[in-house]
């Protein structure tokens, strides 16, 4: 069975939800991680912290690495959280992603993970 990478994605400065919205998009994943468990298309999954709490690491000639601060990427959008699930293919894993984007309210982006080396 293939492993496909569900990331979800937020915007920097969108507000936030209210409390009461915000909890019942706790619940609403909390039941899609549920039901992923049920069927065996779960295989890891969680949240992240804002992108300010990055840290880059960048390999230096010599062997020693430079660390700096933030995201990676200069960008206003951010995979805010992600689920790593099993489908048998791509159109399975996008129902999956269908459900995911209800649950946590956000664009979810597919993308398969490469095959192993043989």
């Amino acid at each position: 069975m293939n492993q496909y990478l569900l990331a979800v994605h937020g915007v920097d400065g969108q507000p936030m939800p209210s409390q009461e919205v915000m909890t019942k998009m706790f619940a609403d994943v909390d039941a899609f991680n549920k039901t992923l468990l049920e069927k065996g298309a779960w295989v890891f999954g969680g949240g992240l912290h804002p992108p300010s709490s990055a840290t880059v690491v960048r390999p230096q000639e010599g062997g020693d690495f430079l660390l700096t601060d933030g995201p990676f990427l200069e960008a206003k959008e951010h995979i805010g959280g992600f689920w790593v699930v099993k489908a048998p293919d791509l159109d399975a894993a996008l129902a999956w992603a269908k459900k995911a984007a209800v649950a946590c309210r956000a664009p979810v982006e597919v993308r398969p993970f490469q095959e192993p080396a043989a």
